[in-house]
């Protein structure tokens, strides 16, 4: 079945609020892959920059759709976090599914960023220093986009949106920095439990030892404090000030579907509005999810951007 499940009264707006990230230590590694391959795709740009905070160049793709050309419009930025394993493997599928969505009005016309958060990172600061993607993400890749694009260069005008591991940033970074965004969307999210032992951690233990060692340098206790459950705890108050506009998303044969329900448990009892989705038929499946949310994919977006709910239309139209 499909759940829905929208916690009611939003708070006026108060001031603005990060939490702190735990200390890192040591220099940047600037041997990690911070600049990817580029993908060559309809309407996707590859994009570099020289970070100060890394000391190296590092990418993005941006996909820019076609109304952008020809006008001084500014357009919103959804930004996507891929999964564990990097995101140039999908980039391709998941532009063109924005292309096709954006083209038929189904989606708003967005630009969407394909941020590089390096393989196996938790899109979070290492506690060794060794690779700080929260940080290069939140004061270089954004304010990049912002200086190159036509960008609405405001909380109003972003959206945090991500894959698995990317959806654990979404909902890390995302509750952290409410400031920055105005919506969050956290498709089949994971890890989201405190002691790193679900479905994925027992299916691959290398895999949960390599990111113990290379982002926490084997301390739980970072785990923890870098974890989206210890975040929420913290920036729930701040999310629901700005009205920050929430959606989480899970296949029903998903393996990560107990932790992810239990994720949008902790919302509720921490009075976070939000929708929570459960999508039929679908497991871990990137394409499987977005699709299967039909018209309310678009209804998100326009809902987090302040754009006007088209629903009757879609309705009427049949999008």
């Amino acid at each position: 079945m499909r759940t829905y499940v929208v916690a009611m009264g939003w708070a006026a707006l108060a001031a603005l609020f990060l939490v702190a990230t735990p200390s890192r230590a040591g220099a940047p590694d600037r041997a990690l892959p911070w600049s990817t391959v580029e993908v060559r795709a309809p309407r996707v740009e590859y994009r570099t920059f020289d970070s100060r905070v890394v000391g190296a160049k590092v990418s993005y793709h941006a996909y820019v759709p076609g109304a952008y050309a020809g006008t001084a419009v500014r357009f919103p930025v959804l930004y996507w976090l891929h999964g564990t394993e990097g995101g140039v493997t999908g980039i391709r599928h998941v532009a063109r599914f924005f292309d096709d969505a954006i083209e038929a009005g189904r989606v708003p016309p967005m630009i969407v960023v394909f941020v590089n958060g390096l393989p196996r990172r938790l899109w979070a600061d290492s506690k060794d220093g060794a690779s700080p993607v929260e940080t290069v993400f939140v004061t270089e890749v954004i304010p990049d986009v912002d200086r190159v694009y036509r960008t609405k260069p405001a909380r109003e005008g972003r959206v945090l949106e991500g894959f698995s591991m990317g959806g654990y940033g979404a909902a890390r970074i995302g509750f952290k920095y409410p400031n920055l965004f105005a919506g969050i969307s956290i498709l089949a999210g994971g890890p989201f439990d405190l002691e790193f032992a679900g479905p994925g951690a027992q299916r691959n233990p290398a895999l949960r030892e390599q990111l113990l060692r290379e982002v926490c340098a084997n301390d739980m206790a970072y785990f923890r404090a870098i974890s989206p459950r210890e975040i929420l705890a913290t920036g729930a108050a701040a999310a629901r000030a700005a009205g920050t506009v929430v959606r989480q998303v899970v296949g029903r044969l998903d393996a990560t579907w107990d932790l992810n329900r239990r994720f949008h448990e902790r919302m509720l009892e921490l009075g976070v509005a939000h929708e929570y989705i459960e999508v039929p038929g679908a497991g871990h499946d990137t394409r499987a999810l977005l699709e299967g949310l039909g018209v309310g994919n678009g209804r998100f977006y326009r809902a987090s951007l302040g754009l006007a709910d088209r629903s009757a239309e879609d309705r009427n139209s049949g999008k």
